[in-house]
């Protein structure tokens, strides 16, 4: 009898998917409803007067009403409600830095709206548990020449000054992603200031692609890849290609907002105690680029952008 007990109790694969499967969307669902309160709310803590508009007659509840949201984002107002609603709709980061700018949010609100819209990677790691001092001592003393310590998913895990110097104006919005393919492909000036995007972020979407053979199936990695394919048509065109590509000594070539255009050599170094963490540095390419490049590093008075 308890064999036969045992024996019921065990459950065939296509049920435990099923019931995972369940769990992912009620995870989804919750996810959506926590976004839907967390607009409404934010709405609601501004008045009309603080973004211009005249208070108008018979106001039921405090602050902007989800038209006026929709209005002075430049969104639809049927696809505002949507989002509100947490139905199910596509957000790209342009739209979120709308949303976020008209419901003025400070840098946490944006990082907590971009998480509940899933617009940001899945991360769980820490630079501490990941990177040993050692290593990150020889990123320091590499300034003044750019380097990033990536991972395979090109999670940035860690930058030194010079890198944090060059891209600090990169977006139009302090960052929040944290991940060179990310800031790519979801900044909308990233093609203005990329001069070889085309090539270099196809290259990218192969290097991932290639390393995501050691990771199908992993639940980081196929949300992620969900999430960026939702984002962004074009990574998802790239994905679809299924082309891999190995490490290669790559020209990146940049047309900084402030000294012009500046070519870079990337050369990548395996971390040996870090398994698919490299380091990649960029070294000028040329005379200029030499020239130019302290002329790249952050004044005192200057911060990321807001």
């Amino acid at each position: 009898m308890v064999i036969a007990s045992a024996h019921r109790d065990l459950k065939k694969p296509s049920d435990l998917k099923k019931h995972s499967d369940l769990n992912k969307h009620s995870a989804i669902e919750t996810r959506r409803a926590e976004l839907g309160r967390f607009l409404k709310a934010s709405r609601s803590r501004i008045s009309p007067d603080e973004v211009g508009l005249p208070p108008g007659p018979r106001r039921r509840t405090p602050g902007l009403r989800r038209e006026e949201v929709a209005l002075l984002a430049g969104v639809g107002v049927t696809w505002y409600t949507w989002l509100e609603q947490g139905r199910p709709i596509n957000a790209s980061t342009q739209v979120l830095d709308a949303v976020a700018q008209t419901l003025q949010l400070d840098q946490a609100g944006r990082w907590h709206l971009y998480r509940l819209a899933e617009a940001t990677p899945v991360r769980s790691f820490t630079v501490s548990e990941v990177v040993p001092e050692s290593v990150l001592e020889v990123l320091r003393t590499l300034d003044p020449v750019p380097a990033t310590l990536i991972n395979s998913r090109f999670d940035i895990i860690a930058s030194n000054s010079a890198s944090e110097d060059f891209f600090w104006d990169w977006h139009s919005l302090p960052c929040i992603h944290r991940n060179t393919l990310w800031c790519c492909v979801t900044e909308p000036q990233a093609r203005g200031q990329f001069v070889n995007y085309d090539d270099e972020v196809a290259y990218m979407v192969a290097r991932m692609r290639a390393a995501y053979a050691l990771h199908v199936g992993e639940p980081e990695w196929e949300e992620n890849i969900r999430r960026l394919a939702t984002l962004s048509p074009e990574f998802a065109e790239l994905w679809d290609r299924h082309e891999v590509a190995g490490p290669q000594q790559r020209i990146r070539r940049f047309q900084h907002r402030r000294v012009g255009l500046m070519s870079f050599t990337t050369t990548e170094f395996d971390v040996p105690t870090c398994p698919e963490i490299r380091m990649v540095v960029y070294t000028p390419a040329d005379e200029q680029t030499r020239t130019r490049l302290p002329l790249t590093r952050r004044r005192p008075t200057q911060s990321d952008p807001a």
